[in-house]
């Protein structure tokens, strides 16, 4: 999985939003909120590099006390939800 080009997480009066940049991302017109988890996650992931939800689970054990299972379950529920909005891509 990899970031799409031209979003970029900015915090908007203390909330953590993901928003499109450039031409690329013209007809993208919504902008998504992440919660603090969310938002750490996808500070961690690269760029422009492809990752996996083990990828993003193992910044979970890292920064939050949580076990194994539960980081990947977690992590693979936000990829997926990132996906669907048009974020990442396979």
């Amino acid at each position: 999985m990899k970031k799409k080009p031209g979003f970029e997480l900015r915090d908007v009066c203390g909330e953590k939003l993901i928003i499109a940049q450039g031409i690329q991302n013209l007809d993208f017109s919504k902008m998504i909120n992440l919660n603090e988890t969310a938002a750490y996650i996808w500070e961690q992931l690269p760029d422009d590099e492809p990752f996996t939800a083990a990828d993003a689970a193992k910044a979970l054990m890292e920064e939050y006390d949580v076990s194994e299972d539960v980081a990947l379950r977690d992590a693979q529920a936000l990829l997926d939800q990132l996906r669907d909005e048009g974020l990442v891509e396979d």
